[in-house]
């Protein structure tokens, strides 16, 4: 299936489930897995339908170096459980996706490592769609109405990586990789989803 039949798939899916007040919508999957790019191509479809979005990217959102890391935990637990606030987030952007007119959100600037704070309007969405890596953890699942995984194997994954980034194999087998595997274990994300996209190709 080729991605525009994923996204028209998909598009079709939410129409049918639309109902009154606002469908959350999340697309996990694991890194360079494409997700991004399947959000951003699904949200301007929606919007030719006559549907509003909003569109939430979690990377947007993650903390400050020196929370991430050298923190004394395991490289993996902290891209796991530290990469982001989870707890701040769960409270100030989760909780009220369904009802929220507004947010006050937290967005962070990698080159000055530091976050700036942004209102985000939700008063007339549709549809409130979130992009992230390790969505479907047991403190954020309940929160989707619907939850597309995009399922891709590590090979793959690891070649959409730039070069430099590349060189540092250490990293990604004791920080990305083991969370990745974790995630898989724990919460079983392909199993809990609401449909599975192959990313292969």
């Amino acid at each position: 299936m080729e991605l525009r039949d994923r996204i028209d798939f998909l598009c079709k899916t939410i129409l049918a489930a639309k109902t009154a007040g606002r469908l959350v919508l999340g697309i996990d999957g694991l890194s360079r897995s494409g997700k991004t790019t399947f959000a951003n191509q699904l949200s301007q479809t929606l919007r030719e339908q006559g549907i509003s979005v909003c569109v939430f990217h979690m990377d947007d959102h993650i903390v400050e170096r020196a929370k991430r890391y050298h923190t004394g935990n395991e490289e993996w637990f902290e891209y796991y459980y530290l990469q982001w606030d989870i707890e701040w987030l769960t409270h100030h952007l989760f909780r009220q996706l369904k009802t929220a007119r507004q947010l006050e959100l937290q967005f962070y600037h990698q080159e000055a490592d530091a976050h700036t704070r942004r209102i985000v309007h939700l008063a007339d969405s549709d549809v409130i769609l979130v992009e992230g890596v390790f969505l479907q953890r047991r403190e954020w699942r309940a929160f989707f109405d619907f939850v597309a995984y995009l399922d891709c194997p590590r090979e793959i994954r690891f070649a959409r990586e730039k070069d430099d980034a590349k060189q540092d194999i250490q990293k990604f087998i004791c920080r990305y990789w083991k969370a990745e595997d974790y995630y898989l274990q724990t919460e079983e994300p392909i199993k809990q989803a609401d449909v599975v996209f192959d990313m292969t190709s």
